[in-house]
């Protein structure tokens, strides 16, 4: 791998440096504002002081009460220190059984790293108003070798700031394990992540959010091969996972397809390598975005006090050898989804439901899917090309809203040197939009955008080397809706804009004593949340930045 000047000089100067003092980690994103309101509640509480050190099955369980106060605006401070060397941990915070924060951890160093992020959760206002209890599921395993605990403390602070209206009532789609002391997280395919619940007549707008993402197999689903490949070049690099390097995450409700979320491909901060991660972790990686399906258009059905189901599924592909392209129905092991139903409630409108079915207008998406695999004289697999192809469009119209969906995507995969060397393109885009059809005419959309190219190469004598360059994004453009969104994490509308790209290598020896990864990243963001224009571009090189400017 090609190493630049600036890479090359501070590894250097690293052999000539003092001890190095805690390393601060951190994401780059809109900082959330902490002022408080001017009247009412300004109050903090200590949610959880807990070190998570062998702790895989065995999540924070405290309980949470309320403040004495009237509150419409809460912000959670997440501090996590560590130290020794540690893998990347994935967290999931619950109110009971409803899934409200997902994030994830950043790999210590031995001198010790820390990090903070805030987050306005003032969406699970109706939560936050009762008594709950308050379970963290941050599953850690300490070995000889992975050492690094995980010193968390989690404040949250509430303030009455004449905020929007958010839900009136909040329903999980969870496997609701709260009173085992449990997380609620379904693991797909292997659990059935299906829920029933009866409506309220008065509710008057619905909205599902849903987090998922994928882990062991499928955390990198983005660079899959189909399946009838898996096997290509056992004989260098072992078992490629499948089913496509195409997911979709689909709501279901009472079998209907409700729905969909072509997912963004999140990136740890150990994935692809690690030296990309350190001191800026990847896009989103401590705030993992919840996309949401607006069901408003199915409401007439559920409000007949009759129970309905609520599923959510994960499917990826299966390619026949005719070239035939249909849904598996299922994945690799595994993914971790729950889902949010935001329910408001109207008490004008009528009691009596028309019981009336949504009209559902969601054909097949199309997909065209190529493969080209190259063997050498002698019958050796040298080089495997593939790409998918896909486009969907989905609408469930009610008499008085419709949602839509528009969605395109395409992955172009390469492998050669016998499978050590792979490069995927990826590209997905998106729109979903709700309009109110009667009354004031109202039209809502978020069109989205994920960008992803990654470049890895494997060395595998004297033990493993990975050099890797990578370029990714996200992008947003909202007008705003209900609440306070748990995709665009704002209560307006919302144009964001983010980039990271660079290069990392790895190195493992064969003995596993040791390991060591550095890298080089370049961070531009720029956001317009709340009204307020944010613009960040931070260069890191080998754990240091060395420029970082904001306005």
């Amino acid at each position: 791998m090609l190493v630049s000047f600036s890479v090359a000089f501070y590894l250097v100067s690293l052999l000539f440096s003092p001890v190095r003092a805690v390393l601060e980690v951190f994401e780059v994103y809109q900082p959330v504002p902490t002022g408080h309101g001017s009247v009412g509640c300004n109050e903090a509480i200590l949610l959880m002081d807990h070190v998570f050190g062998y702790s895989y099955g065995e999540p924070y369980v405290g309980i949470y009460e309320p403040p004495n106060c009237t509150f419409d605006t809460v912000r959670l401070n997440l501090t996590v220190t560590s130290n020794g060397t540690q893998y990347d941990r994935l967290a999931l915070m619950y109110l009971g059984d409803t899934e409200v924060f997902r994030t994830s951890t950043a790999e210590p160093t031995t001198n010790g790293i820390i990090w903070t992020y805030i987050k306005d959760m003032s969406q699970f206002n109706v939560l936050w108003k009762e008594k709950q209890k308050l379970i963290f599921d941050l599953g850690n395993i300490i070995t000889d070798v992975y050492t690094g605990s995980f010193n968390t403390t989690l404040t949250a602070y509430f303030s009455y700031e004449g905020n929007v209206r958010t839900p009136d009532i909040i329903l999980p789609i969870s496997a609701r394990k709260s009173a085992q002391n449990a997380s609620s997280d379904f693991e797909l395919p292997s659990d059935n992540a299906t829920v029933l619940y009866q409506i309220p007549p008065t509710a008057s707008r619905a909205v599902v959010s849903i987090s998922a993402c994928g882990q062991s197999e499928e955390e990198f689903w983005w660079s899959n091969v189909l399946s009838a490949d898996e096997w290509t070049f056992d004989n260098t690099i072992g078992e490629l996972y499948g089913y496509s390097p195409f997911r979709e995450v689909q709501l279901y409700i009472d079998g209907v397809l409700a729905g969909v979320d072509w997912p963004f491909p999140i990136i740890f901060t150990g994935g692809v390598a690690p030296g990309f991660w350190r001191p800026i972790v990847g896009i989103d990686a401590f705030d993992l975005r919840q996309p949401e399906i607006d069901i408003t258009p199915f409401l007439p059905l559920l409000k007949d006090n009759k129970s309905h189901s609520f599923e959510i599924r994960v499917t990826g592909l299966s390619v026949a050898d005719d070239g035939t392209v249909t849904f598996a129905d299922t994945v690799g092991s595994y993914w971790v989804v729950t889902g949010t139903i935001f329910l408001y409630l109207d008490d004008s409108m009528s009691q009596t439901a028309t019981g009336q079915a949504p009209e559902v207008n969601a054909p097949a998406p199309t997909f065209a899917v190529t493969r080209n695999l190259v063997q050498s004289r002698n019958g050796t697999n040298e080089t495997l090309a593939y790409s998918v192809v896909a486009e969907r469009t989905l609408t469930v119209k009610s008499s008085e809203y419709s949602w839509s969906q528009n969605l395109s995507y395409s992955n172009y995969g390469y492998l050669n040197q016998q499978g050590l060397s792979q490069k995927n393109n990826q590209q997905t885009f998106g729109s979903n939009t709700i309009a109110q059809l009667t009354g004031n005419k109202t039209t809502n959309e978020v069109i989205f955008e994920y960008p992803l190219i990654c470049n890895t190469t494997y060395g595998l004598e004297d033990g493993l080397s990975i050099s890797a360059w990578i370029r990714r994004g996200l992008d947003i453009e909202s007008t705003g809706g209900l609440g306070v969104s748990t995709y665009t994490f704002t209560s307006g509308s919302l144009n964001l804009h983010t980039e990271q790209h660079g290069t990392a290598y790895y190195y493992e020896p064969s003995d596993d004593e040791s390991s060591v990864s550095y890298g080089e990243t370049f961070d531009v963001f720029g956001s317009n949340a709340g009204g307020v224009q944010y613009f960040r571009n931070v260069h890191a090189v080998n754990g240091t930045v060395v420029s970082d400017t904001d306005s």
